[in-house]
């Protein structure tokens, strides 16, 4: 009976030692590397709230790895994308641009220029304040035919003219900004959508579930705290709603730890 005892431990120890590894590395590739520019004092950069697991190159390739990122989403992922897309493919896109404002981890790059070009879009624009982000989505597109614009700008401060975009995509980048920059994202997605345009906006949500809520504050607080406020003084459909000029429809996914927020805007065509 030694045997299968010994073995069982054998694992679990290594389960363990490979779990603490893992939100070592996450712990030291975000949350962490900006305490350490807070404590260096330069916090104030414009990039100081981006974290390097974001930043650099090669982190960028390691990470980006599609189960692991659908296991960060609790295996939603794929689910998530797809409600996007499936709507994205109802709409009449011909001639119209398509915004992306911050690139992702994962595929749901490719399979929303993919929805974009299949419901007759004339360009998809693929907007990121971080080139090596660029670069790694430019990677991830080749083949595809479409008219496609790689662009270098702020979410904060969009390069687009007012009105210019039918669809503009925000996949989970508000979780890490700071709260100032939360509603500056928001208006600007706002400002450059057309009059009848939709805002597709992905983010974590405050979960139903209490054991779910309390393991999710818990990752929130260790690893990204700015992700709190969601839940509360930063809900993006309160700010979507403070904003105004939104008729907003909110979906909820997994007990409510994730949502997908559809904002068309009001006007005419």
């Amino acid at each position: 009976m030694k045997m299968p005892v010994d073995w069982f431990w054998t694992v679990f120890l290594g389960c363990a030692f490979l779990c603490a590894a893992l939100a070592l590395f996450f712990f030291s590739a975000t949350r962490g590397a900006l305490l350490l520019r807070s404590a260096r004092g330069t916090s104030g950069a414009e990039l100081a709230h981006v974290y390097p697991l974001y930043s650099n190159r090669w982190l960028i390739r390691l990470v980006d790895f599609q189960p692991l990122i659908s296991a960060i989403l609790l295996f939603q992922y794929h689910r998530l994308v797809s409600a996007i897309t499936a709507d994205m493919r109802k709409l009449d896109l011909r001639d119209k641009e398509v915004l992306i404002t911050s690139c992702a981890f994962g595929n749901v790059i490719r399979r929303v220029v993919e929805a974009a070009f299949e419901s007759g879009a004339r360009r998809v624009l693929i907007a990121d304040l971080i080139k090596n982000e660029l670069d790694h989505a430019r990677s991830k597109l080749q083949g595809i035919p479409g008219q496609l614009e790689f662009l270098e700008e702020n979410a904060t401060a969009m390069q687009q003219a007012d009105n210019s975009v039918q669809v503009n995509l925000i996949f989970f980048l508000l979780h890490e900004l700071p709260h100032p920059l939360k509603a500056r994202v928001l208006s600007e997605a706002g400002r450059v959508l057309a009059p009848g345009g939709t805002l597709y906006l992905a983010e974590f949500s405050r979960p139903e579930l209490s054991l779910l809520r309390g393991l999710s504050w818990a990752y929130f607080k260790v690893f990204e705290p700015l992700g709190l406020a969601l839940w509360h003084s930063h809900q993006p459909l309160k700010q979507l709603d403070a904003i105004g000029g939104f008729t907003c429809q909110r979906k909820t996914y997994f007990f409510g730890n994730f949502q997908i927020i559809a904002a068309t805007k009001n006007g005419l065509i």
